[in-house]
């Protein structure tokens, strides 16, 4: 076990501690906490498996919005609380370990719920249930059903709920959208580089929302030939929001 300290973005804006042994926060969550739907209306946002808090953490740069992070493992969960302690966070972003599937019957309604789940479902092949690498990528505590279902649960009417997923999964997630009165609005197509295949979405719909106009973004590219990142993702880890 080896823990450190990162900086969450491009410049000392905000740590973030990590077990270098574990499963520690990739781009994915940086492109989402980028791409949910802030309005001056968002004052209290739930983050579905959030790990070390990534993106309760980047969230605290974009609003002033209460923010409450879910994660089932405590050693993440253990992490997250000394991330947000050492940000001086903790009247803002508070944790709860558990696991979500009912975490809606201890929380208040939110308006908007943001989740980088499990991407990969149980398969034929064996999966150590204990392995937290394996927790954090595999659907072995609670599958997408069970994710959208909870979300759909938190959200007040016409609140938001922004997702990271794989593309492969893309059918089904509108779907169980549909299934949960969760209106898709926004999708975004996120490509390794230019001449690559497709390897993220993010998409972001409102519950109750009316029937169509679901509107698809430009895709975004994360590096350029060179291997360098695209100005995009520049902006991102480089808030610019932030003095």
């Amino acid at each position: 076990m080896a823990i450190v300290c990162n900086e969450l973005l491009g410049r000392e804006l905000i740590k973030i501690y990590q077990d270098t042994d574990y499963f520690n926060f990739s781009i994915d969550s940086m492109l989402l906490a980028s791409f949910a739907t802030i309005g001056y209306r968002t004052k209290n946002i739930c983050d579905l498996c959030s790990g070390n808090a990534p993106i309760p953490l980047y969230l605290s740069l974009r609003c002033d919005a209460n923010i409450v992070g879910v994660e089932v493992q405590e050693h993440s969960y253990n992490l997250a609380i000394k991330s947000i302690e050492e940000n001086k966070l903790s009247e803002r972003i508070k944790m709860i370990n558990a696991n979500l599937i009912g975490i809606n019957q201890q929380l208040p309604k939110f308006d908007l719920v943001t989740v980088n789940p499990p991407f990969f479902k149980i398969g034929n092949h064996n999966i150590n249930p204990l392995d937290s690498k394996a927790i954090a990528r595999h659907e072995l505590l609670a599958t997408l059903d069970d994710i959208i279902k909870e979300a759909s649960l938190l959200l007040k009417q016409k609140g938001r709920l922004a997702m990271v997923h794989r593309p492969d999964r893309l059918i089904e997630i509108l779907e169980t959208f549909k299934k949960y009165k969760i209106e898709p609005k926004r999708l975004q197509f996120i490509y390794p580089k230019v001449g690559k295949e497709c390897n993220h979405i993010l998409i972001e719909g409102i519950k109750d929302g009316e029937a169509g106009n679901l509107r698809v973004l430009p895709p975004l590219y994360v590096y350029r030939d060179d291997k360098n990142w695209t100005d995009e993702v520049l902006k991102i880890y480089n808030y610019e929001g932030v003095d």
